[in-house]
C-alpha cells in the first residue's frame, strides 16, 4: 500500500512539532528543579564543611563567625527553586539544599 503525503502536511506537522518541542521543554525545566534529590548531611563534602538542614541548629563553639541570619537562601552560591523550601548550590552540584540551612562556605549575595 503506497501512501502520498502532500507537502503542506509534512510542513503543518513540522510546524506543530516545531511548537510543541520548545514548550515541553519549558514544562519539563519547571519539574527538573523540584526533582534535585537533597543533600544528606552524612555526605562527606556537606560534613566537612559543617552543612546543616537548620541554620539555628548550628554548633556555634565549632563555627564561631556564624550568625543565625546566614541561610542558603541568602548565599551567593543558592539557586533558588520558585515556591520550594529548597533549591540547588554550586558547591553541592546535583544535589539540593534547604532554604533554612547552612555551611561554612557561607558568603552574602550581593
Amino acid at each position: 500500500m503506497e501512501r502520498n503525503i502532500s507537502r503542506r502536511a509534512i510542513l503543518k506537522g513540522g510546524l506543530i512539532a516545531g511548537t510543541l518541542v520548545p514548550a515541553l521543554g519549558l514544562l519539563n525545566k519547571g519539574r527538573a528543579a523540584s526533582a534535585i534529590p537533597p543533600l544528606d548531611s552524612k555526605d562527606p563534602t556537606a560534613n566537612a564543611l559543617g552543612y546543616v538542614e537548620d541554620t539555628t541548629k548550628v554548633d556555634n563553639n565549632a563555627n564561631p563567625t556564624h550568625k543565625n541570619d546566614q541561610r542558603c537562601d541568602t548565599c551567593a552560591q543558592f539557586k533558588p527553586s520558585a515556591g520550594e523550601a529548597r533549591g540547588a548550590c554550586n558547591i553541592f552540584p546535583g544535589k539540593s539544599v534547604a532554604n533554612a540551612g547552612w555551611c561554612k562556605t557561607w558568603s552574602k549575595k550581593s
